[in-house]
């Protein structure tokens, strides 16, 4: 029995909360899986797991050996990462996430001048708006936007981007602007699900976050969605600063109620915090974390520089006395 084998085997059951779903995800037959468990728990003469037909159980036993089996895992592939030369020169392949918008306008550039830079290393990008787990499918490197929770992963600030309220020229032109967050529940609404719940957008109203209710006459799926049908006129839509940057430079969307605008959300590079980090991840975070930085910075120039201005009231005019003769 090849017990390393074994040991990858059973964590991926364990992390896949099913023996067919470790199948699938290492790509080996439910048959094998369930015999090299089997083989396991016979060789160690104690069983690891409680399997039923909805879920699988670890026993007090197979507790502390899954524990002991990730961290033998990891030494034996920082082992061979070292032994490859991973760690004298950055080579090797990078996984990476991050949100959509964000990745088309901002990763993927940083990326391609880093290939260029580190021609040893490969990079796998995923973009999706969901969170995914790093550890289980295998991440090298997060792109996050928001308050992180607390964990074992370590976080490198990038800067910030900003929750805006947004519609066209002409959209407005046809049924005004909304002076108070509360006035949305009389506009059309364009809602983006992922982002926020689809019926209420937070605010901030006398020094407090406050849920609003709107009407959303179009729920989408993607930030793209909903910032199109703003451009087309179907409504007053909330999304991310740098997602409608250029449509507010160019003028295809207005930037409204700015003053119950929430406080700027971080953005954070994600990434596992034990072992020794791999050389190839630290050149990227080196090369990328600067250079982002400076995109969302001149995002943030831009938005001050498109952001409406205060309106003035009238002038009061003084009357001076004329002078007597």
């Amino acid at each position: 029995m090849d017990r390393f084998e074994s040991m990858r085997v059973l964590v991926a059951v364990v992390d896949a909360g099913s023996l067919s779903a470790a199948g699938r995800t290492l790509g080996m037959p439910l048959a094998t899986v369930s015999r090299k468990i089997s083989e396991l728990e016979s060789d160690l003469r104690t069983r690891l797991l409680i399997r039923s037909t909805r879920r699988l159980t670890l026993t007090d036993a197979g507790h502390d050996y899954v524990a002991a089996c990730r961290r033998i895992l990891a030494d034996v592939a920082e082992t061979e990462r070292a032994a490859s030369g991973e760690y004298s020169a950055p080579r090797g392949d990078l996984v990476i996430t991050a949100p959509v918008v964000f990745g088309r306008l901002h990763i993927v550039p940083v990326v391609v001048e880093f290939l260029r830079a580190y021609p040893q290393v490969n990079v796998r990008l995923a973009l999706g708006d969901r969170a995914v787990n790093l550890l289980e499918d295998h991440v090298d490197l997060a792109l996050r936007i928001g308050t992180l929770p607390d964990s074992s992963m370590v976080s490198t600030n990038l800067g910030i981007v900003r929750h805006l309220t947004c519609a066209s020229p002409g959209y407005l032109a046809a049924h005004g602007a909304p002076r108070d967050p509360r006035d949305l529940a009389t506009h059309a609404c364009v809602s983006f699900e992922i982002m926020a719940a689809a019926n209420t957008w937070p605010f901030h109203i006398a020094g407090a976050e406050i849920a609003v209710a709107i009407r959303p006459r179009l729920i989408v799926s993607t930030a793209e969605a909903a910032i199109e049908a703003a451009v087309l006129g179907a409504g007053i839509t909330r999304t991310l600063s740098y997602q409608v940057e250029m449509h507010l430079r160019t003028g295809m969307l207005e930037r409204l109620l700015v003053p119950f605008e929430c406080p700027p959300v971080p953005v954070q590079f994600l990434y596992p915090g034990h072992g020794r980090l791999p050389l190839k991840l630290r050149a990227l975070l080196d090369f990328a974390a600067a250079r982002l930085r400076d995109r969302l910075k001149l995002t943030e120039r831009s938005l001050s520089a498109s952001a409406p201005r205060k309106t003035r009231g009238p002038k009061t005019l003084i009357r001076r006395p004329r002078p007597r003769h």
